[in-house]
Protein backbone atom coordinates (compact mmCIF):
# COMPACT_ATOMS: atom_id res chain seq x y z
CA UNK A 1 0.00 0.00 0.00
CA UNK A 2 1.40 3.38 -1.00
CA UNK A 3 2.54 5.74 1.74
CA UNK A 4 0.02 8.57 2.17
CA UNK A 5 2.73 11.18 2.64
CA UNK A 6 4.45 10.08 -0.58
CA UNK A 7 1.14 10.05 -2.46
CA UNK A 8 0.55 13.71 -1.56
CA UNK A 9 4.21 14.65 -1.79
CA UNK A 10 4.42 16.14 1.73
CA UNK A 11 6.72 15.52 4.69
CA UNK A 12 5.58 13.69 7.81
CA UNK A 13 5.54 16.90 9.82
CA UNK A 14 3.42 18.75 7.25
CA UNK A 15 0.61 20.89 8.68
CA UNK A 16 -3.04 20.44 7.84
CA UNK A 17 -2.87 23.47 5.54
CA UNK A 18 0.13 21.95 3.73
CA UNK A 19 -1.81 18.71 3.26
CA UNK A 20 -4.79 20.61 1.92
CA UNK A 21 -2.69 22.64 -0.51
CA UNK A 22 -1.01 19.51 -1.82
CA UNK A 23 -4.34 17.81 -2.34
CA UNK A 24 -5.84 20.78 -4.18
CA UNK A 25 -2.86 20.92 -6.50
CA UNK A 26 -3.05 17.21 -7.34
CA UNK A 27 -6.85 17.27 -7.62
CA UNK A 28 -6.67 19.90 -10.34
CA UNK A 29 -4.36 17.62 -12.31
CA UNK A 30 -6.03 14.27 -11.74
CA UNK A 31 -9.77 14.97 -11.56
CA UNK A 32 -11.66 12.87 -14.17
CA UNK A 33 -13.15 16.01 -15.75
CA UNK A 34 -9.64 17.18 -16.50
CA UNK A 35 -7.76 13.92 -17.02
CA UNK A 36 -10.06 11.07 -18.14
CA UNK A 37 -7.30 8.43 -18.35
CA UNK A 38 -7.78 5.30 -16.17
CA UNK A 39 -4.40 5.78 -14.48
CA UNK A 40 -5.33 9.33 -13.45
CA UNK A 41 -8.62 8.14 -11.97
CA UNK A 42 -6.92 5.47 -9.88
CA UNK A 43 -4.30 7.91 -8.69
CA UNK A 44 -6.98 10.47 -7.86
CA UNK A 45 -8.66 7.93 -5.60
CA UNK A 46 -5.35 7.32 -3.82
CA UNK A 47 -4.75 11.05 -3.44
CA UNK A 48 -8.25 11.59 -2.07
CA UNK A 49 -7.94 8.72 0.42
CA UNK A 50 -4.52 9.96 1.53
CA UNK A 51 -5.95 13.40 2.15
CA UNK A 52 -8.87 11.97 4.14
CA UNK A 53 -6.47 10.14 6.46
CA UNK A 54 -3.89 12.90 6.92
CA UNK A 55 -6.40 15.75 7.35
CA UNK A 56 -8.12 14.01 10.26
CA UNK A 57 -6.04 14.20 13.49
CA UNK A 58 -7.31 10.89 14.85
CA UNK A 59 -6.82 8.95 11.64
CA UNK A 60 -3.44 10.56 11.07
CA UNK A 61 -2.25 9.63 14.56
CA UNK A 62 -3.45 6.06 14.01
CA UNK A 63 -1.69 5.94 10.65
CA UNK A 64 1.58 7.32 12.08
CA UNK A 65 1.48 4.65 14.79
CA UNK A 66 1.37 1.90 12.20
CA UNK A 67 -2.33 1.70 11.46
CA UNK A 68 -3.77 1.76 7.98
CA UNK A 69 -6.15 4.64 8.59
CA UNK A 70 -9.89 4.39 7.99
CA UNK A 71 -10.68 2.71 4.74
CA UNK A 72 -12.95 4.20 2.14
CA UNK A 73 -13.98 7.82 2.30
CA UNK A 74 -14.76 8.78 5.91
CA UNK A 75 -15.94 12.06 7.36
CA UNK A 76 -19.32 11.94 5.64
CA UNK A 77 -18.03 11.67 2.01
CA UNK A 78 -19.39 8.81 -0.01
CA UNK A 79 -16.83 9.17 -2.82
CA UNK A 80 -14.21 11.53 -4.16
CA UNK A 81 -16.89 13.54 -5.91
CA UNK A 82 -18.29 14.68 -2.56
CA UNK A 83 -15.01 15.98 -1.21
CA UNK A 84 -14.13 17.54 -4.55
CA UNK A 85 -17.39 19.48 -4.43
CA UNK A 86 -16.50 20.67 -0.93
CA UNK A 87 -13.37 22.39 -2.26
CA UNK A 88 -14.48 23.44 -5.72
CA UNK A 89 -18.27 23.99 -5.41
CA UNK A 90 -21.13 22.02 -6.83
CA UNK A 91 -22.43 20.69 -3.51
CA UNK A 92 -25.62 18.71 -3.66
CA UNK A 93 -28.91 20.30 -2.65
CA UNK A 94 -30.42 19.55 0.75
CA UNK A 95 -33.91 19.47 -0.77
CA UNK A 96 -36.72 22.02 -0.94
CA UNK A 97 -37.14 24.38 1.98
CA UNK A 98 -40.32 24.58 3.99
CA UNK A 99 -42.69 27.50 3.68
CA UNK A 100 -43.41 27.23 7.37
CA UNK A 101 -41.22 29.45 9.52
CA UNK A 102 -41.27 30.33 13.18
CA UNK A 103 -42.98 33.62 13.97
CA UNK A 104 -41.11 36.56 15.45
CA UNK A 105 -40.87 37.19 19.17
CA UNK A 106 -42.63 40.28 20.51
CA UNK A 107 -41.76 42.62 23.38
CA UNK A 108 -44.40 44.74 25.11
CA UNK A 109 -44.44 47.02 28.15
CA UNK A 110 -46.89 46.01 30.88
CA UNK A 111 -47.89 48.64 33.44
CA UNK A 112 -49.02 47.37 36.84
CA UNK A 113 -50.10 49.18 39.97
CA UNK A 114 -48.03 48.96 43.14
CA UNK A 115 -51.02 47.38 44.89
CA UNK A 116 -51.07 44.60 42.27
CA UNK A 117 -47.48 43.70 43.08
CA UNK A 118 -48.30 42.71 46.66
CA UNK A 119 -50.19 39.52 45.79
CA UNK A 120 -49.89 39.34 42.00
CA UNK A 121 -52.62 39.95 39.48
CA UNK A 122 -54.19 38.51 36.34
CA UNK A 123 -54.35 40.97 33.48
CA UNK A 124 -55.92 40.76 30.03
CA UNK A 125 -54.07 42.43 27.17
CA UNK A 126 -55.28 43.33 23.70
CA UNK A 127 -52.37 43.12 21.27
CA UNK A 128 -52.00 43.64 17.53
CA UNK A 129 -50.08 40.72 16.07
CA UNK A 130 -49.93 38.15 13.27
CA UNK A 131 -52.38 35.25 13.54
CA UNK A 132 -53.07 32.23 11.35
CA UNK A 133 -55.35 33.09 8.44
CA UNK A 134 -58.80 31.66 9.15
CA UNK A 135 -59.67 31.45 5.46
CA UNK A 136 -56.83 29.21 4.29
CA UNK A 137 -55.85 27.93 7.76
CA UNK A 138 -52.21 28.67 7.04
CA UNK A 139 -51.97 26.79 3.73
CA UNK A 140 -51.43 30.07 1.79
CA UNK A 141 -53.68 28.75 -1.00
CA UNK A 142 -57.23 29.73 -1.86
CA UNK A 143 -59.73 27.28 -0.28
CA UNK A 144 -60.34 24.34 -2.60
CA UNK A 145 -56.86 24.61 -4.12
CA UNK A 146 -53.39 23.55 -2.99
CA UNK A 147 -49.76 24.08 -3.86
CA UNK A 148 -48.56 22.19 -6.95
CA UNK A 149 -45.16 20.76 -7.72
CA UNK A 150 -42.89 23.21 -9.49
CA UNK A 151 -42.52 22.16 -13.16
CA UNK A 152 -39.10 23.81 -13.39
CA UNK A 153 -37.24 22.03 -10.59
CA UNK A 154 -39.73 19.14 -10.37
CA UNK A 155 -40.10 19.61 -6.62
CA UNK A 156 -36.41 19.57 -5.74
CA UNK A 157 -36.28 23.30 -4.96
CA UNK A 158 -32.99 23.72 -6.82
CA UNK A 159 -31.62 23.90 -10.33
CA UNK A 160 -28.46 22.12 -11.46
CA UNK A 161 -26.19 24.04 -13.78
CA UNK A 162 -22.95 23.20 -15.57
CA UNK A 163 -20.20 25.74 -14.98
CA UNK A 164 -16.91 25.75 -16.83
CA UNK A 165 -13.83 26.12 -14.63
CA UNK A 166 -10.12 25.42 -14.72
CA UNK A 167 -11.00 21.80 -14.05
CA UNK A 168 -13.51 21.59 -16.81
CA UNK A 169 -17.29 21.38 -16.48
CA UNK A 170 -18.46 21.41 -12.84
CA UNK A 171 -22.05 20.86 -11.76
CA UNK A 172 -23.47 23.42 -9.32
CA UNK A 173 -26.90 23.79 -7.76
CA UNK A 174 -28.79 26.94 -6.82
CA UNK A 175 -32.34 27.66 -5.54
CA UNK A 176 -35.03 27.48 -8.18
CA UNK A 177 -36.04 30.94 -9.29
CA UNK A 178 -39.56 29.87 -10.14
CA UNK A 179 -40.57 28.45 -6.75
CA UNK A 180 -37.85 30.24 -4.71
CA UNK A 181 -36.55 26.95 -3.41
CA UNK A 182 -39.85 25.66 -2.00
CA UNK A 183 -40.33 22.95 -4.60
CA UNK A 184 -43.98 23.90 -4.96
CA UNK A 185 -45.87 26.82 -6.48
CA UNK A 186 -49.09 28.34 -5.15
CA UNK A 187 -51.04 29.02 -8.32
CA UNK A 188 -54.03 30.51 -6.49
CA UNK A 189 -52.87 32.41 -3.38
CA UNK A 190 -55.39 33.02 -0.63
CA UNK A 191 -57.00 36.41 -1.20
CA UNK A 192 -57.46 37.04 2.54
CA UNK A 193 -53.77 36.80 3.46
CA UNK A 194 -52.18 37.31 0.00
CA UNK A 195 -50.63 33.86 0.18
CA UNK A 196 -48.82 34.47 3.48
CA UNK A 197 -50.87 32.09 5.61
CA UNK A 198 -51.26 34.75 8.33
CA UNK A 199 -52.93 38.13 8.79
CA UNK A 200 -52.67 41.04 11.21
CA UNK A 201 -55.35 40.95 13.87
CA UNK A 202 -56.11 41.99 17.41
CA UNK A 203 -56.27 39.24 19.99
CA UNK A 204 -56.57 38.95 23.73
CA UNK A 205 -53.83 37.51 25.93
CA UNK A 206 -54.26 36.66 29.61
CA UNK A 207 -51.18 37.25 31.76
CA UNK A 208 -50.58 35.98 35.28
CA UNK A 209 -48.33 38.59 36.85
CA UNK A 210 -46.64 36.97 39.87
CA UNK A 211 -46.38 38.71 43.22
CA UNK A 212 -43.15 40.55 43.90
CA UNK A 213 -42.31 41.65 40.36
CA UNK A 214 -40.46 44.93 39.92
CA UNK A 215 -39.79 47.41 37.15
CA UNK A 216 -37.50 45.97 34.49
CA UNK A 217 -38.41 42.32 35.05
CA UNK A 218 -39.39 40.44 31.89
CA UNK A 219 -41.99 37.72 31.74
CA UNK A 220 -41.78 35.15 28.94
CA UNK A 221 -44.90 33.64 27.43
CA UNK A 222 -43.82 30.84 25.06
CA UNK A 223 -45.92 30.54 21.91
CA UNK A 224 -47.80 33.81 22.48
CA UNK A 225 -45.86 35.84 19.91
CA UNK A 226 -46.53 36.26 16.21
CA UNK A 227 -47.78 33.34 14.13
CA UNK A 228 -45.22 32.12 11.60
CA UNK A 229 -45.67 32.27 7.82
CA UNK A 230 -47.61 29.41 6.22
CA UNK A 231 -48.91 28.19 9.57
CA UNK A 232 -45.48 28.06 11.19
CA UNK A 233 -45.17 27.94 15.00
CA UNK A 234 -45.68 31.10 17.04
CA UNK A 235 -42.82 33.05 18.48
CA UNK A 236 -42.66 34.03 22.15
CA UNK A 237 -44.12 37.08 23.85
CA UNK A 238 -41.99 39.00 26.33
CA UNK A 239 -43.59 41.44 28.75
CA UNK A 240 -41.39 44.01 30.47
CA UNK A 241 -42.87 45.08 33.79
CA UNK A 242 -43.22 48.73 34.70
CA UNK A 243 -44.62 49.39 38.20
CA UNK A 244 -46.44 52.71 38.41
CA UNK A 245 -45.50 55.11 41.17
CA UNK A 246 -47.98 55.50 44.03
CA UNK A 247 -48.89 58.83 45.58
CA UNK A 248 -48.46 57.60 49.16
CA UNK A 249 -46.44 54.39 49.23
CA UNK A 250 -43.07 53.60 47.73
CA UNK A 251 -41.02 50.45 47.58
CA UNK A 252 -37.64 49.37 48.92
CA UNK A 253 -37.07 45.82 47.66
CA UNK A 254 -39.76 43.78 49.47
CA UNK A 255 -40.64 46.54 51.97
CA UNK A 256 -43.18 49.34 51.60
CA UNK A 257 -42.42 52.87 52.81
CA UNK A 258 -44.76 55.67 53.76
CA UNK A 259 -44.72 58.83 55.84
CA UNK A 260 -47.22 59.55 58.60
CA UNK A 261 -47.86 63.15 59.64
CA UNK A 262 -48.29 63.38 63.43
CA UNK A 263 -49.42 66.49 65.28
CA UNK A 264 -47.20 67.93 67.95
CA UNK A 265 -49.65 67.06 70.71
CA UNK A 266 -50.03 63.46 69.52
CA UNK A 267 -46.26 63.16 69.36
CA UNK A 268 -46.03 64.37 72.97
CA UNK A 269 -48.90 62.39 74.45
CA UNK A 270 -48.96 59.40 72.09
CA UNK A 271 -51.99 58.03 70.26
CA UNK A 272 -53.44 55.19 68.20
CA UNK A 273 -54.53 55.60 64.62
CA UNK A 274 -55.77 53.63 61.62
CA UNK A 275 -54.98 54.42 57.99
CA UNK A 276 -55.75 52.77 54.70
CA UNK A 277 -52.97 50.58 53.30
CA UNK A 278 -52.64 48.98 49.88
CA UNK A 279 -54.17 45.75 51.16
CA UNK A 280 -56.56 46.96 53.85
CA UNK A 281 -56.61 49.06 57.01
CA UNK A 282 -53.48 49.29 59.14
CA UNK A 283 -53.59 49.93 62.90
CA UNK A 284 -50.58 51.64 64.42
CA UNK A 285 -49.67 52.87 67.91
CA UNK A 286 -47.63 56.02 68.35
CA UNK A 287 -45.91 56.08 71.70
CA UNK A 288 -45.45 59.32 73.68
CA UNK A 289 -42.34 61.28 72.76
CA UNK A 290 -42.02 60.02 69.19
CA UNK A 291 -39.62 62.07 67.09
CA UNK A 292 -39.54 63.11 63.45
CA UNK A 293 -37.71 60.53 61.30
CA UNK A 294 -38.48 57.73 63.74
CA UNK A 295 -39.47 54.62 61.81
CA UNK A 296 -42.25 52.35 62.99
CA UNK A 297 -42.33 48.86 61.47
CA UNK A 298 -45.49 46.90 60.75
CA UNK A 299 -44.46 43.30 60.14
CA UNK A 300 -45.60 41.32 57.07
CA UNK A 301 -47.50 44.19 55.42
CA UNK A 302 -45.04 44.71 52.58
CA UNK A 303 -44.57 43.01 49.18
CA UNK A 304 -44.88 39.25 48.78
CA UNK A 305 -41.42 37.94 47.95
CA UNK A 306 -40.91 36.96 44.32
CA UNK A 307 -38.54 34.16 45.27
CA UNK A 308 -39.06 32.52 48.61
CA UNK A 309 -41.87 32.78 51.14
CA UNK A 310 -43.49 35.47 53.21
CA UNK A 311 -43.81 39.23 52.82
CA UNK A 312 -41.70 42.23 53.53
CA UNK A 313 -42.59 44.86 56.12
CA UNK A 314 -44.30 48.24 56.06
CA UNK A 315 -42.00 50.95 57.40
CA UNK A 316 -43.75 54.11 58.54
CA UNK A 317 -41.63 57.23 58.84
CA UNK A 318 -42.91 59.71 61.43
CA UNK A 319 -43.12 63.40 60.51
CA UNK A 320 -44.00 65.56 63.51
CA UNK A 321 -45.91 68.59 62.27
CA UNK A 322 -45.32 71.84 64.13
CA UNK A 323 -48.26 74.26 63.82
CA UNK A 324 -47.41 77.53 62.09
CA UNK A 325 -50.55 79.47 63.08
CA UNK A 326 -51.77 79.62 66.68
CA UNK A 327 -54.52 81.51 68.42
CA UNK A 328 -53.68 83.77 71.34
CA UNK A 329 -55.11 81.21 73.74
CA UNK A 330 -52.91 78.44 72.23
CA UNK A 331 -49.84 80.65 72.44
CA UNK A 332 -50.51 81.33 76.12
CA UNK A 333 -50.91 77.63 76.87
CA UNK A 334 -47.70 76.69 75.05
CA UNK A 335 -45.80 79.57 76.73
CA UNK A 336 -47.02 78.33 80.09
CA UNK A 337 -45.97 74.78 79.18
CA UNK A 338 -42.50 75.97 78.11
CA UNK A 339 -42.02 77.98 81.31
CA UNK A 340 -42.88 74.96 83.40
CA UNK A 341 -40.43 72.75 81.47
CA UNK A 342 -37.47 75.12 82.01
CA UNK A 343 -35.85 73.48 78.93
CA UNK A 344 -32.49 74.53 77.56
CA UNK A 345 -32.42 76.66 74.41
CA UNK A 346 -31.64 75.31 70.91
CA UNK A 347 -28.29 73.48 70.60
CA UNK A 348 -26.41 71.64 67.88
CA UNK A 349 -26.63 67.85 67.86
CA UNK A 350 -25.09 65.14 65.66
CA UNK A 351 -26.83 64.79 62.30
CA UNK A 352 -28.80 61.55 62.24
CA UNK A 353 -27.86 60.66 58.68
CA UNK A 354 -28.73 56.99 58.94
CA UNK A 355 -32.36 57.60 59.84
CA UNK A 356 -32.94 60.31 57.25
CA UNK A 357 -31.30 58.24 54.53
CA UNK A 358 -34.00 55.60 54.90
CA UNK A 359 -36.71 58.14 54.18
CA UNK A 360 -34.85 60.46 51.84
CA UNK A 361 -37.42 60.02 49.10
CA UNK A 362 -40.18 61.18 51.44
CA UNK A 363 -38.62 64.18 53.16
CA UNK A 364 -36.74 65.77 50.26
Amino acid sequence: MADHYEVLGVSRDASVDDVKKAYRKLARQLHPDVNPSPDAQERFKLVTHAYEVLSDPVQRQNYDMGGSGQQGFPGGFSDFGDIFSTFFGGGQSAGPRSRKERGQDALLMLDVELADVIFGVEKSLEIDTAVVCEVCEGSCAQPGTSAVTCDICRGSGSIARTVRSLLGNVMTQSPCGSCRGYGTVIAHPCSACSGQGRVRARRSVTVDVPAGVDTGLRLQMPGSGEAGPAGGPNGDLYLEIRVRQHDVFSRAQDDLLCTLDVSMTDAILGTKTTFEGLDGDIDIEIKPGVQSADVLTVKNRGITKLRGHGRGDLRVGIHVVTPSKLSNKEKELIASFAAGRKADGPALAPYQQGIFAKLRGRFF
